[in-house]
């Protein structure tokens, strides 16, 4: 039965509240909207959206069946008794290696894994200068009456003064370039993956260029304002303000809905890095066919219970528990493989 698609309050609501948060701080911290820059209200509006958009899908997300279950067996895992302190030491490798090093996609390919460093690195380094300034928590003053000298103010707080033509006056004001190189770098490697590889094309989709499409759109739009201001003498430069307006803000808006929401899904692995050290400790699920052991009793009891709740039922009826056990998971997947295929021989009467 097809089912109408309503919207979950309780989440909007909690969206909606960070939302505001979100304002009030950039209300505040800009010295009640002294340092905003009203030429940055395009990029204000598609942070909003973005934010509200991605707590949003956050939270409906965490409320599915698989998803609240891997959730809850993780916090029990971390607070496990007697393990809370190394689970708390083990933490910062964690993050090290699954989210900052993302080691595990190095294992697939070395290409793949260096594309993901650069846009991830790239996007970060963006997001760490692009969002301040959009609030109006990092601005710049000049010092004195030199005109080559500033101090950058995070709200009200003065950090650090620089020379705008020293290396770090550049590094300073270029940091946008950097990130756009770095992601543009990534960009080109995944497309080139993606249009020779065979096993990437075998399982292309035709939205899966679109992410790929806006890291390009943004990057190569905010390095022609650069190149309009120090090579052009400014031509171009209010029509590719506006155009790169757009495009991030049409690519902040489309993170909650596109492949890029992966990037708030990730941190949830932490915790099942956590829950499967928890069930290697544990009891072990035997398979019912051969008796060999293949995985953890808590999440073969975890997975029996949950998929029912999605729609996948593998009880077994009792003529064919004959063949293991009363469901279809406690079979080990070589046994899984060899029942399918006694079931496919009994169908056709057998094989040979």
């Amino acid at each position: 039965m097809s089912q109408t698609a309503t919207i979950d309050r309780r989440s909007a609501v909690v969206a909606g509240f960070l939302v505001v948060v979100t304002l009030m701080v950039a209300i505040v911290g800009s010295g009640n909207l002294k340092w905003f820059d009203a030429a940055l209200i395009g990029y204000l509006f598609g942070t909003l959206f973005a934010v509200f958009g991605v707590a949003y899908r956050y939270l409906v997300w965490l409320q599915r069946p698989p998803t609240a279950r891997l959730n809850r067996r993780g916090w029990e895992a971390f607070r496990q008794k007697g393990r809370r302190g190394a689970n708390a030491v083990a933490l910062p490798g964690l993050v090290a290696n699954n989210l900052l090093a993302q080691n595990f996609i190095r294992k697939r390919s070395t290409a793949r894994w260096f594309a993901h460093q650069l846009v991830f690195w790239g996007c970060i380094l963006a997001a760490l200068v692009t969002f301040p300034l959009v609030l109006g928590l990092l601005h710049f003053e000049s010092v004195g009456d030199h005109g080559r000298r500033y101090e950058a103010y995070a709200g009200p707080l003065a950090t650090i003064q620089f020379d705008s033509r020293s290396i770090l006056g550049w590094l300073m004001f270029h940091a946008l370039d950097i990130s756009a190189v770095l992601v543009l770098g990534g960009v080109f490697i995944f497309l080139s993956r993606r249009l020779r590889d065979p096993g990437a094309l075998a399982v292309e989709r035709s939205n899966d260029f679109l992410p790929l499409a806006g890291l390009f759109a943004v990057s190569v739009t905010g390095l022609a304002l650069t190149a309009s201001n120090l090579w052009m003498e400014g031509r171009f430069y209010i029509f590719l303000n506006t155009v790169h307006a757009l495009t991030v803000t049409l690519g902040l808006m489309y993170i909650p809905f596109g492949k890029l929401f992966h990037i708030f899904q990730r941190p949830a692995n932490l915790g099942v890095a956590y829950y499967k050290k928890a069930g290697e400790a544990g009891t072990q699920q035997e398979c019912a066919r051969c008796g060999e052991p293949f995985a953890s009793k808590l999440q073969m009891d975890d997975l029996k219970d949950v998929l029912p709740q999605v729609g996948f039922d593998y009880s077994l009826a009792p003529a064919a528990a004959g063949e293991g056990s009363g469901n279809y998971q406690d079979n080990c997947p070589q046994c899984r493989r060899a029942l399918v295929t006694i079931a496919q021989s009994r169908r056709v009467g057998g094989f040979g």
